[in-house]
């Protein structure tokens, strides 16, 4: 099961993040914010011009993109003129970004990992078990000691955003263990060729697919296994994948997944000079309305799930959670020694996890 578990993550973490199909709420925080006033910072002497590469699946029709044209509204009150180039393809994004056609990437947090792994492993299978402790992690990503971590030459992430719990669903529900995953065909990002090696170990079979394709093969039974929050349920029509063979959402979420903001800082110092004093100010900021933008977004979460038919989901036995709980833990330790999570940010989600529940089995292990 945890290779399972730790695979589904992988697969479709990247995949779904930037699936945010919720009416903006953008204007409804920050309307009234203006320079100088209320500890806010005050304008830029000089205009700044920034060009950011944005991942929507529907392009300059997504929800996604009308967010950030309202980010960028609030932007010009601060002298900042924000250039959007938005694609529809999550690939083409990063590279674009990385060729140096913008200074910024809105991408998933995974998709970020190889600008900034420890900001990137933010989505491990396990790690954040709840919008709880997502809110403290969130919270605590705001401290300045974090900045530091959040840099690796010349990109910095600067802002995570919460999508929802990553959940597995089958299109039989019959397939509830990693015995009866073996032979499924399970669908694997074309862009990650280790997943499916993980997938072949398992004893299914990898299928390559992308964004644009995968709840399609799930749909017509190309697939018989994905990953995915709850709000590709209705977005991309997964309930007809569910209904062809009496298919199940497992309420046993993997993960925590969310999306990135990532910056060149090399490129942006050249605008800016004082670029680490203007993340300080705006962190201080952040903190200020933090709770009051995570409280939107969980409650959009939350309706999301709450909007999905109780038919489909199924709730794992509490003697079941708690083995994959430790199969999880022991997959993030073996993901963490090949490479593919930070040491460093295991262990602040570990210390999260026991600070919410203190007696936890692990909270007494040391080894994560």
């Amino acid at each position: 099961m945890k290779k399972f578990i730790a695979t589904c993550l992988l697969i479709f973490s990247s995949a779904i993040t930037s699936l945010n199909s919720h009416a903006t709420e953008v204007m409804a925080i920050g309307g009234s914010f203006k320079p100088g006033e209320n500890g806010l910072p005050p304008a830029l002497d000089k205009p700044l011009y920034v060009s950011v590469c944005l991942f929507d699946i529907l392009g300059k029709n997504g929800d996604v993109y009308s967010r950030a044209k309202d980010l960028t509204l609030l932007a010009r009150r601060w002298n900042v003129f924000v250039d959007i180039k938005v694609f529809t393809d999550e690939r083409i994004t990063a590279e674009n970004f990385k060729a140096g056609q913008c200074e910024a990437a809105g991408i998933s947090t995974l998709r970020a990992r190889q600008f900034n792994q420890f900001i990137g492993s933010v989505d491990s299978v396990g790690g954040v078990p709840s919008y709880k402790h997502m809110r403290t992690l969130l919270h605590t990503l705001l401290d300045p000691k974090m900045i530091p971590l959040s840099i690796t030459e010349p990109y910095q992430i600067v802002g995570v955003l919460p999508i929802g719990a990553l959940y597995v669903m089958v299109r039989d529900k019959q397939i509830n263990s990693i015995e009866k995953a073996a032979g499924k065909r399970i669908a694997v990002l074309d862009w990650d060729k280790s997943q499916a090696k993980m997938v072949e170990k398992l004893g299914a079979q990898p299928v390559a697919s992308d964004i644009t394709n995968f709840a399609g093969k799930f749909n017509n039974g190309q697939v018989d296994i994905i990953a995915a929050p709850a709000i590709a349920f209705r977005a991309l029509e997964l309930y007809r994948g569910l209904d062809a063979e009496g298919g199940a959402i497992y309420r046993f979420p993997l993960a925590q997944i969310t999306g990135s903001l990532v910056i060149n800082r090399e490129r942006l110092r050249v605008k800016l000079p004082d670029l680490d004093q203007k993340i300080m100010s705006l962190r201080e900021v952040g903190v200020r309305f933090l709770d009051t933008f995570l409280d939107q977004m969980f409650a959009f979460i939350d309706k999301a799930e709450a909007d999905i038919p109780s038919k489909y989901w199924l709730t794992l036995p509490p003697e079941d959670e708690k083995r994959y709980l430790m199969m999880m833990r022991e997959a993030r330790i073996m993901m963490t020694k090949d490479g593919f999570y930070d040491p460093r940010m295991m262990r602040l989600l570990k210390k999260i996890r026991c600070k919410h529940e203190p007696s936890a089995a692990e909270c007494a292990l040391t080894d994560e």
